[in-house]
């Protein structure tokens, strides 16, 4: 059996990504794949645990902590969700991988990135997706999006605009670091468009 297709979405709170993920899965079921779509954290069991914790936990969870539990997640997800999918030949279409432990917890709570990095890859035995979609948003216009959906802000979104800023700038260093894995679009585009741009993207990998 051919080794299915791993995409993952990326990019700053409020840029669209569970958006493109929905339509993206839309597309590619009514050509007749089979799908399966996740997210970090809280794809797994184990992860909805971990999700709560690093998350909504009230009080303070120290940034080496933070990226562990992160990588704890991530080690379930993939062994139990991600490569079994994957060996079947499915399309996995993922809100959230390792890019945004460097992101967030790299650059945004100002750890050693490629210590991040290399805490996730052993977690997940080097596991890359195929695709890495990067919706890149002036995290301004992020904010008034989600002040527009007028919804309780979680940990990090709560986080101050320099914390933002930071992982703007990381999530950027990383696709031009990376460019045969990362898709980089304006996520200010209309949605249509940005889906057109990533349905095309896929097709090209697919084929």
């Amino acid at each position: 059996m051919t080794r299915g297709l791993w995409v993952t979405f990326e990019g700053g709170d409020g840029t669209g990504k569970t958006t493109q993920a929905s339509l993206l899965e839309r597309w590619l079921r009514d050509q007749g794949r089979t799908v399966l779509r996740t997210r970090e954290p809280g794809g797994t069991e184990v992860g909805v645990l971990i999700r709560d914790i690093v998350l909504h936990h009230r009080g303070e969870v120290a940034p080496r902590a933070e990226a562990l539990l992160y990588a704890a997640d991530r080690a379930q997800h993939v062994a139990t969700l991600v490569r079994p999918a994957l060996d079947r030949g499915e399309v996995v279409i993922q809100d959230r991988y390792l890019d945004s432990s460097v992101a967030y917890q790299g650059a945004g709570r100002v750890l050693d990135a490629d210590q991040v990095r290399e805490l996730s890859l052993w977690a997940t035995e080097d596991a890359l997706p195929d695709v890495t979609v990067l919706l890149d948003l002036d995290p301004a216009a992020a904010r008034r999006r989600l002040d527009a959906a007028d919804k309780p802000f979680d940990r990090l979104e709560a986080e101050k605009a320099e914390f933002h800023d930071r992982v703007r700038v990381a999530f950027l260093s990383l696709a031009a670091a990376d460019p045969q894995r990362f898709l980089v679009l304006d996520a200010a585009l209309p949605a249509a468009e940005l889906a057109a741009a990533i349905q095309t993207h896929i097709a090209h990998h697919l084929a």
